[in-house]
């Protein structure tokens, strides 16, 4: 059955806090009207990579669950956006896990927020930062990760042999550039013709989702420095989910996602430990999720959150 769209109001404003190390990360904070009722669930948002939090090109997930009357943070993460950082355009999972540790500790501050009501909604590579991070973390009581990044080494093993020796090689010519004190180098994310440009995401999907946003989001760039490619292929949030500490967890996949197997978003389902768990599949690709199926995306997320964030734990 499909549920009504939401239709509550809300009000968003700029908000900036720092991570242990000093960056300061910029976002915002829809604050819904029923707050003056008292304190509210709040859901923490981490999207996928090198998203910036105005890079939705059509709706916002932010802006449907406000609606529906729930608090929502979302922010630029490190050396993204408006965001501070060293290096700019450098994805570091790492940190970013870090940092989204120092996001749960900064919405527990906001106005009006129920500490034993905060939920975590995320998406590709930010899915696989918040399923690491809450391992833990226990201060998150429901997740959800929608087509979730799980696995680097995966990823790297279905390269071919050809093109695993060309990143080695780039990867070695980075560093050394990087220790002579040379630039960062840096690879597109996305490319219209990847035999011609290489780039991260090599698909003719990846290169239309990223021109939508392009078009919305004037501080999202389309390139990211060659240790954040390197990086990735070290980042192993599946190590991570049998030791997730939500009570509750929601993951969403996409049948024909071409970027994150399936197989591997089963496999994280059969791992995770949560009492009270879910996994709904729908019959799309990877980007799908946020428009296509962003309705149905947005409604399973909705209902599930208000299972487990509406009464009072």
């Amino acid at each position: 059955m499909s549920l009504a769209e939401p239709t509550g109001t809300y009000e968003r404003t700029d908000i900036a806090f720092r991570t242990d190390d000093g960056i300061t990360l910029h976002g915002w904070h829809f604050l819904p009207a029923s707050a003056e009722l008292g304190p509210q669930p709040l859901i923490i948002m981490h999207h996928g990579f090198s998203a910036v939090k105005e890079g939705y090109p059509e709706r916002f997930f932010e802006e449907y669950f406000a609606a529906a009357g729930f608090g929502v943070l979302t922010y630029d993460p490190r050396s993204l956006g408006e965001s501070g950082g060293r290096i700019r355009q450098e994805i570091d999972p790492f940190l970013q896990v870090s940092d989204f540790r120092d996001a749960i500790s900064f919405a527990l501050t906001l106005p009006g927020v129920d500490p034993q009501r905060v939920g975590v909604w995320s998406a590709s590579y930010g899915g696989g930062t918040a399923i690491q991070a809450l391992a833990m973390d226990r201060r998150v009581h429901c997740l959800i990760s929608t087509v979730p990044f799980l696995s680097g080494g995966a990823i790297w093993n279905m390269l071919p042999a050809e093109i695993r020796q060309n990143m080695l090689r780039l990867f070695e010519t980075d560093r050394a550039q990087r220790a002579a004190g040379q630039a960062p180098r840096t690879v597109a994310i996305a490319s219209e013709d990847p035999a011609r440009t290489p780039c991260i995401l090599p698909t003719k999907k990846s290169w239309e989702w990223c021109m939508r946003v392009a078009a919305v989001a004037p501080n999202w760039k389309n390139e990211v420095t060659v240790r954040s490619l390197e990086s990735q292929f070290g980042f192993e949030p599946m190590a991570y989910v049998s030791r997730i500490t939500p009570k509750s967890l929601l993951l969403i996949g996409a049948e024909n996602d071409d970027l994150i197997p399936i197989a591997l978003t089963r496999e994280a389902f059969e791992r995770a430990p949560c009492p009270e768990k879910d996994l709904v599949v729908f019959p799309c690709g990877h980007y799908s999720c946020y428009d296509d199926y962003f309705f149905q995306t947005a409604e399973a997320s909705l209902g599930w959150f208000d299972k487990h964030l509406r009464p009072a734990v």
